[in-house]
């Protein structure tokens, strides 16, 4: 866990942009998928888990949410985080916290909704994080998980395979100045499980009503389920 803190404090400055970049500026949108469906649960309290840089938590202020918490590990991604949240002014709603997602410092039944974005796969242990996550959740409070997936089609799954060993990693290496970073974050999103698998994981875990919503043909997914 370590060295993934110390990988992401490394590309913090770079990371918004090379997602844009990477993505071609397509997670911009499926973010804004992930907020029309926690929009409809009229949320009060949300924590926003591997925050990042903190666009799903300033991107849930749209919602009528008092507080927004975004947890992370990298000291560098929330600095960048903080940043972002006091240009736009929402330091009264969206706050940020140093923090592994297995060990929460929040008390049970805390929060309506917890998501994850591009952030799951780089947990140490998943089911515990999961768990973890279930524990801070109100009673049907909601998960969302933004992910990266394969696509079922052999055809789709072929190409994104190529863009995710080979393209992927040299696009980040011309504009990046940690090549390693990139080819970890290349290999997690191929080795991670994902759509029948990942929401086995996730019941598992406790959490009931699990749904998947595939972008882009697969190539990312959002997971959807109930405390």
């Amino acid at each position: 866990m370590a060295q993934v803190e110390k990988m992401f404090n490394g590309i913090s400055k770079n990371y918004d942009f090379l997602n844009r970049l990477i993505t071609f500026g397509m997670d911009k949108k499926w973010r804004n998928n992930v907020l029309e469906l926690i929009k409809k649960t009229n949320p009060q309290n949300i924590i926003d888990v591997a925050t990042g840089t903190g666009d799903m938590a300033i991107l849930f202020s749209k919602t009528n949410a008092k507080s927004i918490v975004g947890v992370d590990i990298s000291k560098g991604m929330l600095e960048v985080a903080n940043k972002k949240i006091m240009k736009s002014n929402l330091q009264k709603r969206v706050t940020t916290e140093l923090s592994n997602a297995e060990n929460l410092s929040f008390k049970d039944n805390t929060f309506d909704v917890a998501s994850v974005i591009y952030g799951i796969r780089n947990f140490e242990n998943l089911s515990k994080g999961l768990s973890e996550i279930r524990r801070v959740l109100v009673k049907n409070g909601r998960l969302v998980i933004l992910e990266t997936s394969q696509p079922t089609n052999r055809f789709q799954q072929a190409f994104y395979l190529f863009y995710t060993r080979i393209l992927m990693p040299c696009i980040a290496n011309i504009f990046s100045e940690d090549k390693d970073a990139y080819q970890y974050l290349s290999k997690s999103a191929i080795n991670f499980p994902s759509g029948s698998e990942l929401k086995k994981i996730i019941q598992n875990a406790g959490f009931k009503s699990v749904s998947s919503y595939p972008q882009f043909f697969g190539a990312s997914t959002i997971y959807y389920a109930k405390k």
